[in-house]
């Protein structure tokens, strides 16, 4: 019988997210009013840290061991990132200018500092746990037994590595889908060739801090 608790410790973190960026959504719908433009200044943040706070709360759940394999985890996650940046870098793609951009506040002041800050804590460190222990530690397995925890890491089926890429890939945005579904293919690989969800997130956690650099240095702000 499923463990209701540990279903909840898997679970939540995601939802949690998923509710916020809902939220963000619905909230720019008021229009032309100006605190509704900009809430992704304090959703975002709110995310990293509720995310992070209920990671740390069901932290003894995940049970996660050192990474296996992480040079291979942290060249796929290298890879990952190129398939990103490759439509604007290299293949003649408009820039994506448009997004979370911390250079609205005064740069070298304590609150860019502070927003900066938040925005990789949450971008290298938060997202990929709570995705990686989501996707591929809870969902990889459920669609193969509901029951997940008696299912081994990194056991394969075709529903199940099928359904997690196009539902991964699909909680992106539409412009990202072609990235997305390479990543999550990617990813999975990960986990079937390791077995470990720590270098799941190892190869995440990778791919975003590379992508994070890049959208300092080249001001596309859409690829937060």
């Amino acid at each position: 019988m499923i463990n209701r608790k540990n279903l909840f410790a898997f679970v939540a973190p995601m939802a949690v997210f998923i509710g916020l960026l809902a939220l963000n959504s619905a909230l720019k719908q008021f229009g032309d009013v100006s605190w509704s433009k900009s809430t992704e200044y304090w959703i975002y943040p709110a995310q990293t840290l509720l995310c992070g706070a209920l990671l740390l709360v069901f932290w003894k759940h995940y049970r996660l061991s050192r990474p296996v394999g992480a040079i291979f985890g942290l060249t796929i996650g290298a890879l990952v990132f190129l398939l990103w940046i490759a439509p604007q870098a290299w293949l003649g793609f408009a820039p994506r200018t448009d997004g979370f951009n911390p250079e609205v506040f005064a740069a070298g002041s304590p609150v860019y500092f502070a927003t900066v800050g938040l925005r990789f804590l949450r971008l290298v460190v938060v997202v990929p746990l709570l995705e990686e222990i989501f996707w591929r530690g809870f969902l990889l397995r459920y669609l193969i037994d509901e029951d997940f925890e008696q299912v081994p890491l990194g056991r394969f089926t075709w529903l199940s590595f099928s359904v997690v890429v196009l539902a991964f890939a699909f909680s992106h945005s539409r412009p990202d889908w072609p990235a997305a579904i390479a990543t999550g293919i990617l990813y999975n690989v990960v986990m079937y060739r390791t077995k470990s969800l720590s270098t799941c997130a190892l190869a995440h956690a990778a791919t975003n801090l590379f992508l994070g650099i890049w959208i300092m240095h080249t001001r596309q702000w859409g690829f937060w």
